[in-house]
């Protein structure tokens, strides 16, 4: 066994490399001709039903809009009644047939299961599952006065998914659905502060990731993966690090630093328009990508990139650490940070 695993370690990767520099050309130009046919006869969601979660504000609002736009009913769940209401309204008035709106909560099992049932109660039919409700903290992991405070963001992030996902599943199968998950790019790029909402990305990714191949072609399954995009969380809103939900724009500065902060419509758009082509991943913006490949083919100095910019001393303020000073001494967030999220003010209800 162990000649077999030591013949393994050194045949392997070589073999590796030259069949990937044979196979892949070719075949991402076919994935490029089938793209290019897909965006060609993308699906037809008119009166199909679609599920949203996390619909009151930013991403899951927006996802709402673009729906409705196609003419497709919808079933809108968050925890904020009245801002459901106001997103139902807006969506009728956008060529929405019917809008059912439910209060819920996605890290509870049983509310889960009850706003799916409701779903198939008031339609009859499941077409599309959203998964886009999430939560995220800023802290350093060693900062946290209590770490089974964050146990909500993994309840909310990850099993808000997943229970939807395993109630909804029997339904998509019957019409042949989709599955969109937001799934944000933190998942594989590990942000300083934001350790457990990374953790809950990147389970997210990795269980759509696993249940794409244990469907195969019954359900389909696109995975989101956004960068910074205007929503309360590019806002400044999330769990300190006393597990008390706050809105703190400093911080927010000090996280985004320089990067561009993307309009919640247009990231909308391109998670519908890729479910409704069948694409298995979404970035946006799409140069986001390039971090990606950073992450995979130079680890070492994407970390030290990420230390350099945002990390401080134990203790020191947020405002020290370079990304902030950057900010500030640049002005850039005037011109990259749209104004929707200059306001720290955010829906209470």
């Amino acid at each position: 066994m162990d000649l077999i695993t030591n013949f393994m370690n050194l045949v392997a990767p070589p073999t590796a490399l030259i069949t990937l520099f044979l196979f892949v050309p070719p075949f991402y130009f076919f994935k490029l001709f089938l793209s290019f046919l897909a965006s060609l006869f993308p699906e037809d969601i008119t009166h199909k039903v679609v599920l949203i979660t996390g619909a009151s504000s930013g991403i899951g609002e927006q996802l709402a809009y673009q729906y409705a736009k196609k003419g497709a009913a919808l079933a809108l769940v968050a925890r904020r009644e009245a801002s459901l209401r106001e997103v139902a309204d807006r969506a009728q008035d956008l060529g929405s047939p019917n809008v059912l709106v439910i209060r819920a909560d996605v890290g509870k099992p049983d509310d889960c299961r009850r706003f799916v049932e409701e779903t198939i109660s008031h339609f009859g039919r499941l077409d599309h599952l959203v998964n886009n409700a999430g939560i995220a903290n800023i802290c350093y992991f060693e900062e946290a006065s209590d770490i089974t405070n964050f146990t909500q963001v993994m309840d909310i992030n990850f099993w808000g998914s997943v229970y939807p996902t395993y109630y909804a599943l029997p339904h998509l199968k019957r019409t042949g659905g989709k599955i969109l998950v937001n799934a944000s790019a933190a998942g594989w790029s590990p942000m300083p502060r934001m350790s457990f909402y990374n953790a809950s990305n990147a389970a997210l990714i990795n269980f759509y990731e696993t249940l794409r191949i244990e469907l195969g072609r019954e359900v389909g399954v696109t995975i989101a993966t956004p960068g910074w995009i205007a929503s309360e969380m590019t806002k400044g809103k999330h769990l300190s690090k006393h597990g008390r939900m706050e809105v703190d724009q400093e911080l927010r500065d000090a996280q985004i630093s320089l990067f561009p902060v993307v309009h919640t419509e247009e990231c909308a758009k391109a998670m519908m328009d890729a479910a409704c082509r069948g694409d298995r991943t979404v970035t946006v913006p799409a140069w986001f990508r390039v971090l990606y490949l950073w992450r995979v083919f130079a680890p070492e100095v994407f970390d030290w990139c990420y230390r350099m910019l945002y990390v401080t001393s134990p203790g020191a303020h947020h405002g020290e650490s370079p990304s902030k000073k950057l900010v500030d001494m640049t002005g850039a967030k005037e011109f990259l940070y749209p104004s929707s999220i200059k306001s720290p003010e955010i829906k209470n209800e």
